[in-house]
């Protein structure tokens, strides 16, 4: 049973040193009560206040990993249902399938080798390459999974019914510490066995969550280091089953299911598939596993991980300053936004499709975009004249001609008096710059 802040106020060394970042032992001891805060934040408690606390100091959804070195990925490990109440910490692992008895198998793993992407200056990619047991033949199944252990640049998960193939194929490659899928009804002892001799993380699965509970209290036996995976059937039961799971484990601090979750997705045609993954992305799926496996379909879930899973009380900026595009010199013209992460990259990606060497000011907006900063008073005729002056932009360039945004076309006038430069109103959308910087600085 979780205990409460007052108990475990108890036995916290009441020094009230604030080092944990909270003002009192007591408040922390309540944010610890809650699973806001992790019991490791104190760095003067005793070990023995640790080892009394025990789960009352441990997540409500267990951490595991899977994979190594750069392959390694962290699930699990939440303490919240929405992310504005704190933050979600391990975005969604996004697997892609590859079967054992695939005619192209080395082309296709090359093919999921080179799924990753850069998106607003961030480099993403998908997290695992998932084997599946289409053969039925064991020893095909583990050379295989030599293979992606090998040669895979993503972490390995084994999907597979036959709980000897699993066994030697975790034997084979427990170096990179792949993810076994899975445990049921019928295989739990002898898969739970394996996992736990190979120190691998394990699947387990189930209809239901009543039988999924009931599962996880018998593996957990064996190895606590679970990932559960709820398969019933339809989309909709799949939704369900993944918010029940997190609220029961959150909530109502129901440890059977305080693990993270893997999720299939069941559709057939790609944009099914990407719309379901989607879903799963956004409540609660631990790991995604899809087929698809093409670049187009796959960067729209990376994006919406990506938005999902930053922190909602930290706007992604990029660090103020003037920034080069091409083999930009002084001659290159000058475009102004601000340093909100989204819409630098938007403004970089068209200023560079325009072919046109240029520079980039980003003004520091606390990280917001052009309308909001504008708004709020972050984006005026002032500040944007003193960062020019600032940032020495005279330097760079044999001209004073800056490019500002169509939606502030009204800080025209005042721009041009406090800074001295000349003012042009580009379009109101990025999009339509390259055709702007085509009509004003083509040569």
């Amino acid at each position: 049973m979780a205990l409460t802040g007052l108990q475990i106020f108890k036995l916290m060394p009441k020094t009230n040193c604030k080092d944990c970042g909270h003002p009192t032992c007591l408040a922390f001891s309540m944010a610890l009560a809650s699973a806001k805060i992790a019991l490791d934040a104190c760095p003067h408690v005793s070990a023995e206040a640790k080892e009394s606390l025990g789960s009352a100091s441990a997540p409500p959804v267990t951490k595991v990993t899977f994979g190594v070195g750069d392959k390694a990925r962290e699930t699990g490990d939440e303490t919240v249902l929405f992310r504005h109440d704190k933050q979600f910490f391990h975005p969604t692992c996004l697997a892609v399938t590859i079967d054992d008895n695939d005619p192209n198998f080395n082309a296709r793993l090359e093919t999921i080798n080179d799924l990753m992407f850069e998106r607003v200056g961030e480099k993403v990619s998908i997290d695992a390459i998932a084997l599946i047991d289409k053969s039925g033949e064991k020893d095909s199944f583990v050379e295989h999974a030599k293979i992606i252990a090998d040669k895979g640049k993503f972490a390995p998960i084994y999907i597979s019914n036959n709980a000897e193939a699993l066994a030697e194929a975790a034997a084979a490659t427990k170096a990179a510490k792949p993810l076994l899928y899975g445990a049921t009804a019928d295989n739990w002892e002898a898969v739970a066995k394996a996992a736990k001799e190979a120190d691998c993380p394990l699947v387990v699965t189930a209809a239901n969550i009543n039988d999924l509970g009931a599962l996880t209290e018998k593996v957990g036996a064996v190895t606590k280091n679970l990932i559960i995976g709820a398969t019933a059937a339809g989309i909709s039961q799949r939704l369900a089953d993944l918010t029940q799971i997190r609220r029961q484990a959150i909530r109502k601090k129901v440890r059977p299911l305080g693990y993270p979750s893997i999720i299939s997705v069941v559709g057939t045609e790609p944009r099914v598939q990407v719309a379901e993954a989607s879903i799963y992305i956004a409540k609660y799926g631990s790991i995604v596993v899809t087929d698809v496996a093409d670049k187009a379909s796959l960067l729209p879930l990376c994006a919406l991980r990506q938005n999902l899973f930053s922190n909602p009380q930290v706007p992604a900026q990029v660090e103020p300053g003037v920034f080069a595009v091409g083999e930009a010199d002084a001659n290159s013209p000058v475009y102004c936004t601000t340093n909100f992460s989204l819409t630098y990259y938007t403004v970089e990606g068209e200023v560079s499709s325009s072919k046109i060497p240029s520079w980039i000011i980003a003004t520091p907006t606390d990280g917001t975009s052009v309308l909001t900063a504008w708004a709020a008073g972050k984006f005026t005729a002032d500040k944007i004249a003193e960062f020019i002056a600032e940032i020495k932009l005279e330097d760079k360039v044999n001209h004073k001609v800056v490019v500002i945004p169509g939606h502030v076309a009204v800080l025209k006038a005042p721009l041009e008096e406090k800074s001295g430069w000349k003012v042009l109103i580009a379009s109101n959308e990025a999009s339509g710059i390259p055709a702007f910087a085509k009509e004003h600085f083509a040569k």
